[in-house]
Protein backbone atom coordinates (compact mmCIF):
# COMPACT_ATOMS: atom_id res chain seq x y z
CA UNK A 1 0.00 0.00 0.00
CA UNK A 2 1.41 3.18 -1.02
CA UNK A 3 -0.04 5.97 1.41
CA UNK A 4 1.53 9.71 0.35
CA UNK A 5 1.49 13.74 1.90
CA UNK A 6 -0.25 15.60 -0.96
CA UNK A 7 1.16 18.85 -2.13
CA UNK A 8 1.31 21.46 1.07
CA UNK A 9 0.24 18.49 3.27
CA UNK A 10 2.32 16.60 6.49
CA UNK A 11 6.15 16.29 5.12
CA UNK A 12 5.48 17.54 1.72
CA UNK A 13 6.77 20.74 0.41
CA UNK A 14 5.04 23.92 0.60
CA UNK A 15 4.11 26.15 -1.99
CA UNK A 16 6.13 29.12 -2.62
CA UNK A 17 3.17 30.80 -4.10
CA UNK A 18 -0.33 30.09 -2.69
CA UNK A 19 -1.37 29.77 -6.35
CA UNK A 20 0.21 26.14 -6.74
CA UNK A 21 -2.16 24.83 -4.30
CA UNK A 22 -5.26 23.67 -7.07
CA UNK A 23 -7.40 20.87 -7.40
CA UNK A 24 -6.16 20.16 -10.48
CA UNK A 25 -2.47 19.89 -9.11
CA UNK A 26 -3.50 17.32 -6.78
CA UNK A 27 -5.22 15.17 -9.03
CA UNK A 28 -1.81 15.53 -11.71
CA UNK A 29 0.14 14.51 -8.57
CA UNK A 30 -1.50 11.11 -8.66
CA UNK A 31 -1.03 10.61 -12.31
CA UNK A 32 2.56 11.78 -11.76
CA UNK A 33 3.47 9.53 -8.84
CA UNK A 34 1.90 6.49 -10.59
CA UNK A 35 4.54 7.26 -13.68
CA UNK A 36 7.41 7.83 -10.75
CA UNK A 37 6.72 4.79 -9.17
CA UNK A 38 6.56 2.66 -12.78
CA UNK A 39 3.20 0.93 -11.61
CA UNK A 40 1.10 0.01 -14.32
CA UNK A 41 -2.75 -0.23 -13.40
CA UNK A 42 -3.86 1.33 -9.80
CA UNK A 43 -6.59 0.10 -7.01
CA UNK A 44 -7.08 3.69 -6.05
CA UNK A 45 -8.74 4.73 -2.75
CA UNK A 46 -9.96 8.22 -1.88
CA UNK A 47 -11.40 9.38 1.16
CA UNK A 48 -13.05 12.49 1.83
CA UNK A 49 -11.86 15.46 -0.34
CA UNK A 50 -9.65 13.04 -1.71
CA UNK A 51 -12.51 10.87 -2.80
CA UNK A 52 -12.83 13.93 -4.91
CA UNK A 53 -9.29 13.82 -6.81
CA UNK A 54 -9.60 10.23 -7.06
CA UNK A 55 -13.20 10.70 -9.15
CA UNK A 56 -11.62 13.41 -11.75
CA UNK A 57 -8.57 10.99 -11.74
CA UNK A 58 -10.56 8.34 -12.48
CA UNK A 59 -12.37 10.17 -15.38
CA UNK A 60 -9.60 11.91 -16.95
CA UNK A 61 -7.17 8.49 -16.45
CA UNK A 62 -9.46 5.54 -16.19
CA UNK A 63 -6.65 3.44 -18.26
CA UNK A 64 -4.58 4.38 -14.97
CA UNK A 65 -6.80 2.36 -12.76
CA UNK A 66 -7.44 -1.35 -11.74
CA UNK A 67 -10.12 -0.60 -9.15
CA UNK A 68 -11.65 2.83 -7.28
CA UNK A 69 -12.52 3.11 -4.42
CA UNK A 70 -14.48 5.98 -3.05
CA UNK A 71 -15.09 6.32 0.84
CA UNK A 72 -17.31 9.24 2.94
CA UNK A 73 -16.83 11.65 -0.33
CA UNK A 74 -18.55 14.29 -2.25
CA UNK A 75 -19.80 14.46 -5.55
CA UNK A 76 -19.84 18.17 -6.06
CA UNK A 77 -19.42 21.64 -4.75
CA UNK A 78 -22.87 22.06 -4.04
CA UNK A 79 -23.00 19.01 -1.78
CA UNK A 80 -19.91 20.48 -0.02
CA UNK A 81 -22.31 23.34 0.41
CA UNK A 82 -25.31 21.24 1.83
CA UNK A 83 -22.90 19.59 4.37
CA UNK A 84 -21.10 22.82 5.10
CA UNK A 85 -24.54 24.38 5.77
CA UNK A 86 -25.56 21.28 7.78
CA UNK A 87 -22.29 21.46 10.35
CA UNK A 88 -22.82 24.78 11.17
CA UNK A 89 -26.19 23.82 12.01
CA UNK A 90 -25.20 21.54 14.64
CA UNK A 91 -23.00 23.53 15.87
CA UNK A 92 -25.11 26.32 16.42
CA UNK A 93 -27.66 23.82 18.16
CA UNK A 94 -24.79 21.82 20.66
CA UNK A 95 -22.40 24.74 20.88
CA UNK A 96 -24.53 28.29 21.21
CA UNK A 97 -21.68 29.95 22.96
CA UNK A 98 -19.25 29.20 20.20
CA UNK A 99 -21.52 29.98 17.62
CA UNK A 100 -21.91 32.89 19.16
CA UNK A 101 -18.23 34.08 19.74
CA UNK A 102 -18.18 33.41 15.59
CA UNK A 103 -21.27 35.29 14.49
CA UNK A 104 -19.87 38.50 16.01
CA UNK A 105 -16.39 37.33 14.53
CA UNK A 106 -18.32 37.46 10.87
CA UNK A 107 -19.82 40.46 11.61
CA UNK A 108 -16.88 42.12 11.82
CA UNK A 109 -15.68 40.60 8.53
CA UNK A 110 -13.73 37.88 9.93
CA UNK A 111 -13.70 35.02 7.37
CA UNK A 112 -13.36 31.13 8.07
CA UNK A 113 -10.12 31.27 6.71
CA UNK A 114 -8.57 34.28 8.81
CA UNK A 115 -6.75 32.97 12.45
CA UNK A 116 -9.18 35.00 14.39
CA UNK A 117 -12.02 33.04 13.07
CA UNK A 118 -9.94 29.66 13.12
CA UNK A 119 -9.46 29.65 16.72
CA UNK A 120 -13.14 30.86 17.80
CA UNK A 121 -15.01 28.06 15.64
CA UNK A 122 -13.91 25.48 17.65
CA UNK A 123 -15.81 21.97 18.73
CA UNK A 124 -14.70 18.50 19.95
CA UNK A 125 -13.78 16.06 16.76
CA UNK A 126 -16.24 13.95 17.85
CA UNK A 127 -19.72 16.19 17.07
CA UNK A 128 -19.34 15.67 13.08
CA UNK A 129 -17.15 13.20 12.08
CA UNK A 130 -18.37 10.05 14.57
CA UNK A 131 -21.03 7.55 15.36
CA UNK A 132 -19.62 7.06 19.11
CA UNK A 133 -17.80 10.60 19.44
CA UNK A 134 -15.40 8.69 22.21
CA UNK A 135 -13.95 6.71 18.70
CA UNK A 136 -12.43 10.58 18.19
CA UNK A 137 -9.83 9.60 20.53
CA UNK A 138 -8.36 6.83 17.99
CA UNK A 139 -7.90 9.31 15.98
CA UNK A 140 -4.43 11.88 15.90
CA UNK A 141 -2.60 13.63 13.85
CA UNK A 142 1.12 13.26 14.10
CA UNK A 143 3.46 16.67 13.98
CA UNK A 144 6.55 13.82 14.22
CA UNK A 145 9.78 15.32 15.81
CA UNK A 146 11.36 18.45 13.65
CA UNK A 147 13.91 20.13 14.33
CA UNK A 148 12.47 23.97 14.79
CA UNK A 149 14.05 24.63 11.23
CA UNK A 150 11.45 21.76 9.63
CA UNK A 151 8.57 23.02 11.89
CA UNK A 152 6.81 24.86 8.98
CA UNK A 153 7.03 22.11 6.64
CA UNK A 154 5.15 19.10 9.62
CA UNK A 155 2.34 20.84 10.93
CA UNK A 156 -1.24 21.19 9.44
CA UNK A 157 -1.28 23.16 6.61
CA UNK A 158 -4.25 25.46 6.69
CA UNK A 159 -3.46 27.51 3.32
CA UNK A 160 -4.60 24.45 1.19
CA UNK A 161 -7.86 24.06 2.45
CA UNK A 162 -8.75 27.70 2.27
CA UNK A 163 -6.80 28.40 -0.88
CA UNK A 164 -8.54 25.35 -2.61
CA UNK A 165 -11.82 25.66 -1.21
CA UNK A 166 -12.04 29.28 -0.79
CA UNK A 167 -11.17 31.88 1.90
CA UNK A 168 -14.56 31.30 3.44
CA UNK A 169 -14.96 27.84 3.26
CA UNK A 170 -16.36 26.47 6.63
CA UNK A 171 -19.47 28.80 5.61
CA UNK A 172 -19.36 29.32 1.58
CA UNK A 173 -17.22 26.75 -0.72
CA UNK A 174 -15.29 28.88 -3.42
CA UNK A 175 -11.97 28.51 -5.05
CA UNK A 176 -11.50 24.99 -7.26
CA UNK A 177 -14.20 23.31 -5.44
CA UNK A 178 -17.03 25.38 -5.97
CA UNK A 179 -16.67 24.29 -9.58
CA UNK A 180 -16.64 20.73 -9.51
CA UNK A 181 -19.42 18.37 -10.31
CA UNK A 182 -19.31 14.69 -11.21
CA UNK A 183 -22.79 13.73 -11.25
CA UNK A 184 -23.34 13.34 -14.88
CA UNK A 185 -20.06 11.73 -15.48
CA UNK A 186 -19.69 9.17 -13.04
CA UNK A 187 -21.97 6.83 -14.64
CA UNK A 188 -19.04 6.76 -17.36
CA UNK A 189 -16.59 5.14 -14.88
CA UNK A 190 -15.78 1.47 -16.84
CA UNK A 191 -13.53 0.25 -13.79
CA UNK A 192 -15.53 -1.42 -11.00
CA UNK A 193 -16.04 1.06 -8.12
CA UNK A 194 -16.84 0.38 -4.55
CA UNK A 195 -18.39 3.31 -2.76
CA UNK A 196 -18.79 3.52 1.11
CA UNK A 197 -20.61 5.85 3.19
CA UNK A 198 -21.40 6.10 7.21
CA UNK A 199 -24.78 6.45 8.52
CA UNK A 200 -23.31 9.30 11.13
CA UNK A 201 -21.42 11.38 9.07
CA UNK A 202 -22.14 14.87 8.82
CA UNK A 203 -20.01 16.17 7.07
CA UNK A 204 -21.32 13.92 4.08
CA UNK A 205 -24.50 13.15 5.10
CA UNK A 206 -26.15 9.91 3.80
CA UNK A 207 -29.16 12.04 2.31
CA UNK A 208 -26.53 12.93 -0.18
CA UNK A 209 -24.02 10.23 -0.35
CA UNK A 210 -26.85 7.55 -0.64
CA UNK A 211 -27.50 10.02 -4.11
CA UNK A 212 -24.02 8.27 -6.00
CA UNK A 213 -26.56 4.97 -5.96
CA UNK A 214 -28.26 6.97 -8.93
CA UNK A 215 -25.16 8.88 -10.30
CA UNK A 216 -23.07 5.68 -10.38
CA UNK A 217 -25.22 2.72 -10.56
CA UNK A 218 -22.68 0.28 -11.72
CA UNK A 219 -20.93 0.68 -8.64
CA UNK A 220 -21.24 -1.33 -5.23
CA UNK A 221 -22.40 0.92 -2.56
CA UNK A 222 -22.17 0.02 1.13
CA UNK A 223 -23.46 1.89 3.96
CA UNK A 224 -21.79 1.76 7.65
CA UNK A 225 -23.98 1.61 10.68
CA UNK A 226 -22.39 2.61 13.20
CA UNK A 227 -20.07 4.87 11.36
CA UNK A 228 -19.46 8.64 10.90
CA UNK A 229 -16.90 10.14 8.34
CA UNK A 230 -14.47 7.25 9.09
CA UNK A 231 -15.82 3.58 8.80
CA UNK A 232 -12.18 2.62 8.66
CA UNK A 233 -11.93 3.74 12.26
CA UNK A 234 -14.67 3.26 13.70
CA UNK A 235 -16.05 -0.14 11.81
CA UNK A 236 -12.43 -1.54 11.10
CA UNK A 237 -12.83 -5.20 10.67
CA UNK A 238 -16.16 -4.88 8.66
CA UNK A 239 -14.17 -2.09 6.37
CA UNK A 240 -11.28 -4.47 5.84
CA UNK A 241 -13.31 -7.67 5.22
CA UNK A 242 -15.19 -5.35 2.72
CA UNK A 243 -12.35 -3.99 0.78
CA UNK A 244 -10.50 -7.19 0.52
CA UNK A 245 -13.08 -9.14 -0.84
CA UNK A 246 -13.49 -6.10 -3.42
CA UNK A 247 -9.86 -5.54 -4.15
CA UNK A 248 -9.78 -9.56 -4.55
CA UNK A 249 -12.68 -10.92 -6.37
Amino acid sequence: MIYFDSFGRGKSDRAKSLKDYTFDRDVEDVEGLRKALKLDKINLLGHSYGGMVAQAYALKYPDSIKKLILADTLYSGEMWQSNDDNSNNEIRNQFPEVWEKVQQLRMQGFQSGTKEHQAAYQVPFGLLYFYDASNANKVTIDFYETSSADKATSEQNNDVYYTIAGADADFLIGGDIAKLDFRTQLKNLKMPTLIIAGRFDRVSMPKYALEFKRYAPQAQFVMFEKSGHFPFVEETARTMEILRRFLSN
